[in-house]
């Protein structure tokens, strides 16, 4: 049975003998019919229509076009900028870190048994936490010192000690999703720091973190074995064999950088070596960065180990040995609070209180100390960091690659320029 229409018609439509049909000479050509595409609707995001836009072409689908289509999809907070972060943001992000925290403290509170948590709970002496505000303050302070001489060595900016609290604040806050030192390479990269360089020192800034921490943490440990303690000889002896062996080969990784990075090496070990480079400058220069940033690290640790030696101390009715909380301290912090993804919320509580027990501790009175701990190491900062994000949203730089108003040019340490001071009527209170 032929096609209506006739010869004229029967003609377009010759030669389907495998049922395709096919034009002849001569013929017009109708344009082809495209779906029209669904209007938008309420739950619609930029993400979908970019993956759409994408299958519907015959380009592949490389990881850096699926990289960006996460980052304007429903996941745009995990990547946006920190200035970029509004209200519902930050809320969000608060309860996801509350969740994560409070899901991990029951489950390991159930691994120690409930009932003899309750029992700690209850024969808690309550007399020793108020000390603890002390110790989470003089943290801060130090951090914002040791942070400001890292910034600065070399090369760097000269930040206002404003500035450098807004930046360490928003960096310890538990909604920041890719962790504190994000904040700290966009807050440098504001203030007209080449990325490459802020990432850099940033990493310096973790190098010095870990230098400072595992040097506290192989004295205690010789400690520890020398007196022979309850803690765990595998334990102690972790920190007393690896820090010294880390240390070697990282020097010597360090001294050898050129020739190891090489090829597709370099973008992997370029930016951790050039970190401990910049560690290497703070130590060359102690009078005029040295002394500062060393000091500002080592408060900022014993602060922190104060105030979870203080929370071991009203739930286990002793006084703790520092030696064993340092160790435990070290030991349960393979990643700083800093470097984890809001402030390390579930990791630090599924984490801290097995290491406590490693050197001595029974897990009931470590999962509640670690959560007493967790009060003011995650949720007091809260505050500082809110109040930090929303100075860094409102006192931004007025055009990229410029310093902001209330950064020095730190050129001084060569003998070359002096610091040029780069504040302006508009930053007068920075």
């Amino acid at each position: 049975m032929g096609p209506p229409g006739g010869t004229e018609r029967a003609a377009q439509w010759r030669g389907a003998a495998d049922g395709v049909p096919r034009r002849a000479e001569g013929a017009e050509v109708a344009a082809p019919l495209r779906p029209r595409p669904r209007p938008a609707r309420n739950g619609d995001y930029a993400g979908g229509a970019f993956l759409l836009g994408v299958l519907g072409t015959k380009q592949a689908v490389t990881p850096q076009s699926a990289l960006r289509l996460w980052r304007r999809g429903p996941f745009k907070v995990l990547f946006a900028h920190h200035r970029e972060h509004e209200a519902h943001h930050v809320v969000v992000l608060m309860v996801l870190a509350a969740a994560l925290s409070l899901i991990a403290t029951i489950f390991v509170a159930g691994a120690a048994g409930y009932v003899s948590v309750a029992s700690h709970l209850r024969h808690a002496d309550w007399y020793w936490i108020p000390f603890a505000i002390a110790g989470a303050v003089a943290a801060q302070i130090g951090y914002t010192f040791a942070y400001r001489e890292v910034a600065h060595v070399g090369r760097g900016v000269k930040l206002s000690a404003l500035r450098a609290s807004a930046i360490v604040s928003a960096g310890f806050g538990m909604f920041i999703p890719r962790g504190g030192f994000a904040v700290d390479i966009e807050a440098l990269e504001d203030l007209g720091v080449p990325r490459d360089e802020a990432r850099v020192r940033v990493l310096g800034l973790g190098s010095l973190e870990y230098a400072v921490l595992a040097t506290g943490a192989l004295i205690c440990a010789i400690f520890l074995l020398a007196n022979h303690s309850d803690a765990q000889r595998a334990v102690t002896l972790s920190w007393t064999i690896g820090v010294p062996v880390g240390t070697a080969l990282a020097l010597v990784a360090v001294h050898y950088r050129k020739w190891i990075c090489r090829g597709w090496l370099k973008p992997i070990l370029g930016p951790p070596l050039e970190a401990i480079g910049v560690v290497g400058q703070i130590v060359a220069s102690p009078r005029r960065h040295g002394a500062a940033a060393f000091s500002g690290m080592a408060l900022y640790w014993a602060g922190e180990v104060f105030v979870l030696w203080v929370c071991i101390a009203a739930f286990t009715g002793n006084t703790p040995s520092v030696a064993a909380v340092v160790v435990g301290y070290a030991t349960g912090y393979a990643l700083t609070r800093r470097t984890l993804p809001l402030a390390g919320a579930g990791a630090v509580e599924a984490l801290l209180p097995f290491a406590l027990v490693w050197v001595g501790y029974s897990l009931p009175a470590a999962v509640l100390a670690v959560f007493a701990y967790r009060v003011f190491n995650l949720w007091l900062p809260l505050g500082p960091a809110a109040v930090g994000l929303y100075h860094l949203q409102r006192r931004t730089p007025e055009s990229a690659g410029a310093l902001a108003a209330d950064a020095e040019v730190g050129r001084d340490d060569d003998g070359v320029h002096r610091a040029v001071d780069a504040r302006s009527a508009r930053d007068g209170d920075g």
